[in-house]
């Protein structure tokens, strides 16, 4: 099966669209006011340090301090250690940094909601084939390249291509499976020469300053995104089409015969339905071709997804169906999580099944679909309760949250107060008020629906108020209230 990827740009933003048998399967945004940070260098500035959460927070320039924790601290590791263990305890904060020390950091999470980035000292810089790793020594090879020979002859050709006195070590991608001894050496010149910039510039600028921005995201697209499998690349600038050919040129050679200039008539989106598809992963509910549905319920603290049977009533019997309509939410579940980015905790309730056959079968559908996201996760067993916890690597900002902000009536609630709720909260504030203050008249300033239902089911209630604190109650609507927003003026 082929992939396609679909590039649309425009001055104030850049959408990419990878489209696979027929369907969008990922959708990336970046805006030109907002990119994200991940993988930015910054020269830091500690501006608190906090022994009792092992953390730091430190100024790199932004709105909100970024937050790094004592184990993404590379000096807190002991030496021959590549990581910390829980027999291998950290060094403490409080012996590595203090307040005003300036420190060179990465950004390893963009800030979502109210938290700041997640920063770390460990840096690392990405090619094509390699990743670069100034402070290791080691060679390592990417976990989905699993033949041991072919890993081994891997890490052969990058030891054969470091210098005598290399400082740093490299990760091999999945990218340089078949990659050409020249293609690492071309990949390894342009990370010495990116780390030997960044240097130069950590040792010359002040605090807070950036030395060192990821690529865009139309240029992550040919060095990260594109595969064996990818059949084509279709970009509809002109403009980025050639600034992207000659960044190929340089950096992923054997992209460019995939490289095309889109000039249709139509939007290259609404081509292929990506517009439509957009609209779709911004709702909560996602229809299944059987009948059923799962309803994706997006919080802080995780995300979770329900699945229902709906309609689907085509199984043999009532076991069967629960099953198939299962398989078939495996599989939407996978293609979700990629296309709307969630990450986290993402807990699964799917149907109940007595059958433990049944469960396995679920489950190895489940895990298939899921082997095809660039994002690291796990997935646990079934549990007592019959849920299934995922855990997705989050990194950016989920799709909803790069598109949508919190409903400005219900605070992002996810739901209203009635209008019913509302007339009595404001019979109530009146007699408060009807107590502090002696006005002539009182008037109710509120949306329409609130004084309909004042002047109709409400009406009585009203009047007894009105009776019982002996002064006029007026109405009048404001078309610019929600349903929850109200006033009361004293006359």
């Amino acid at each position: 099966m082929s992939e396609n990827l679909l590039i649309n740009v425009t001055p104030q933003e850049t959408r990419v669209a990878l489209i696979f048998q027929g369907a969008v399967q990922e959708l990336h945004i970046e805006r030109t006011l907002s990119r994200g940070l991940v993988g930015n260098i910054y020269l830091g500035k500690v501006v608190r340090v906090l022994p009792g959460m092992q953390s730091a927070f430190i100024d790199i320039g932004l709105e909100r301090a970024a937050f790094l924790h004592v184990a993404d601290i590379w000096d807190a590791r002991p030496q021959g250690h590549e990581g910390n263990s829980n027999n291998v305890p950290l060094t403490p904060i409080e012996k590595l940094l203090y307040d005003g020390q300036a420190v060179t950091v990465q950004v390893v999470k963009d800030p979502i909601g109210t938290k700041g980035a997640r920063l770390s000292t460990q840096i690392s810089i990405a090619g094509r084939m390699l990743v670069f790793l100034p402070q290791d020594s080691h060679i390592g090879i990417s976990q989905r390249i699993e033949n041991e020979e072919e890993r081994e002859a891997l890490r052969t050709k990058v030891q054969g291509l470091m210098l005598e006195d290399e400082k740093g070590g490299f990760i091999v991608r999945t990218m340089a499976e078949d990659a050409s001894e020249e293609d690492l050496r071309t990949d390894i010149e342009y990370l010495r020469r990116t780390w030997s910039t960044i240097s130069k510039l950590a040792k010359t600028k002040p605090p807070c300053s950036l030395l060192h921005q990821d690529l865009n995201l139309a240029q992550r697209v040919l060095r990260d995104f594109v595969n064996e499998e990818t059949s084509s690349i279709q970009v509809d600038s002109r403009e980025n089409f050639l600034m992207l050919q000659e960044f190929g040129r340089t950096y992923t050679p054997s992209v460019l015969p995939k490289l095309q200039h889109y000039t249709g008539e139509r939007p290259l989106f609404d081509l292929y339905s990506v517009e439509e598809e957009i609209e779709r992963a911004l709702g909560r509910r996602v229809n299944l071709k059987s009948g059923g549905y799962l309803i994706i319920d997006q919080t802080e603290a995780m995300t979770t997804i329900d699945v229902n049977t709906g309609s689907f009533v085509a199984g043999r019997n009532f076991d069967d169906t629960i099953f198939k309509t299962n398989l078939e939410a495996a599989l939407a579940i996978a293609r979700q999580l990629r296309l709307r980015n969630l990450g986290g905790i993402i807990i699964l309730d799917l149907i109940d099944m007595e059958s433990q056959e049944h469960k396995d079968a679920v489950l190895a559908e489940l895990n298939k679909a899921l082997a095809r996201d660039r994002t690291k996760l796990s997935v646990s067993t079934f549990s007592a309760l019959g849920l299934v916890e995922v855990t997705r690597k989050r990194t950016r900002e989920s799709l909803s949250h790069v598109l949508c902000e919190p409903c400005p009536a219900c605070s992002g609630k996810g739901q209203v107060k009635t209008a019913r709720t509302i007339c009595y909260e404001i019979l109530r504030e009146l007699l408060r008020e009807a107590k502090q203050f002696n006005p002539r008249e009182f008037r109710i300033m509120a949306s329409q629906v609130v004084v309909d239902m004042f002047l109709e089911e409400e009406s009585q209630h009203l009047a007894m108020l009105g009776d019982f604190i002996g002064k006029p109650i007026s109405l009048q609507v404001e078309n610019v209230f929600h349903q929850e927003q109200y006033d009361i003026i004293l006359m």
